[in-house]
């Protein structure tokens, strides 16, 4: 009989799917020839418990935990699904128990088996409890720290993969040419300064003559404040602001026309018969020098006087 090629297509079609499923199985720790029994508990807290967790008994593998999901008439409250493909029995009174087998791994849950009554079957819901064991403890306090520490090698890593991007050849080579260059300036910066610092060893004793005279001079400036201050410059500001008050009042009586000064500057005609009376002044001490006998003279016996005569 002759098989067509639609048949054999099939066939290996549906053995690849079932090698598939199998696999899927295998890799969760599920048997599909060996039934499994499935069993419930209910926690408020798992405690980063999830699916594939292993379930021990005694430290031997027997299962692992299918799913987890919440109560539908419970709320906040977790149902963990537990599928046991070992044919051991057990009590109904066996507890399962969440808790931590060393510091690296998650959690996984453990059945303590509890002997004598009724077994448990499949579909029953077990008690639930979480190992408050010392591993336990000291794993809630690592756990955010293993997060943290995982977080900081994935930035790590990503922040190397970027500086491996950036330290290209050509920005590798510019990088030593800015390192060079820092070089030679860091040599010039080192022979300035050791050309500051034997001019200033050869300079040492007019530095320190210089400081010297600088303190005497600031001495001086100290002793001169000390004696402004004991002689009294308040009062002395104080006279010279009421003098230069007088000072100003006698200005504004002048530019107002009081008082000799005041009214010469202001009135034109005083200002005109002053310059006269001076001129004629003036003429009259001119006459006197060239004629002085026509002032002062003595006569015994009358000799007549000499008419005057106006100088031109």
């Amino acid at each position: 009989m002759k098989i067509s090629r639609e048949i054999k297509t099939g066939v290996v079609a549906v053995f690849i799917i079932i090698l598939f499923i199998w696999g899927y199985n295998f890799l969760k720790g599920r048997k599909i020839l060996d039934p499994n029994r499935t069993y419930y508990a209910m926690y408020d807290n798992v405690q980063g418990l999830v699916p594939t967790s292993a379930i021990l008994i005694n430290g031997l593998k027997v299962g692992s935990v299918s799913k987890i999901t919440f109560h539908p008439d419970k709320p906040g409250v977790l149902v963990v699904h537990m599928e046991i493909s070992n044919d051991i029995e057990f009590s109904k009174q066996t507890v399962a128990e969440i808790f931590s087998p060393d510091f690296i791994s998650g959690k996984s849950l453990r059945l303590r088996l509890v002997l004598g009554g009724e077994y448990a079957k499949s579909g029953d819901t077990l008690a639930g409890v979480v190992s408050t064991d010392i591993m336990g403890m000291i794993n809630e306090q690592i756990a955010p720290l293993q997060s943290k520490v995982e977080s900081f090698v994935v930035n790590s890593d990503s922040v190397m993969t970027n500086v491996n991007k950036v330290l290209d050849a050509r920005n590798k080579d510019n990088i030593a040419r800015s390192l060079e260059n820092l070089n030679q300036t860091l040599l010039q910066i080192r022979n300035i300064s050791a050309k500051a610092d034997k001019m200033l060893s050869e300079n040492s004793p007019r530095i320190d003559s210089m400081m010297i005279n600088a303190e005497n001079a600031m001495k001086g400036l100290s002793r001169m404040s000390d004696s402004l201050q004991k002689a009294n410059i308040g009062v002395t500001v104080a006279k010279m602001e009421k003098s230069v008050g007088l000072l100003n009042a006698m200005l504004d009586s002048i530019n107002q026309g009081k008082g000799s000064l005041g009214r010469l500057m202001h009135d034109e005609a005083l200002y005109n018969n002053m310059e006269a009376t001076t001129k004629e002044m003036e003429l009259l001490l001119k006459d006197m020098k060239e004629n002085p006998k026509r002032y002062v003279h003595f006569s015994v016996f009358g000799k007549k006087e000499t008419p005057y005569k106006e100088p031109k």
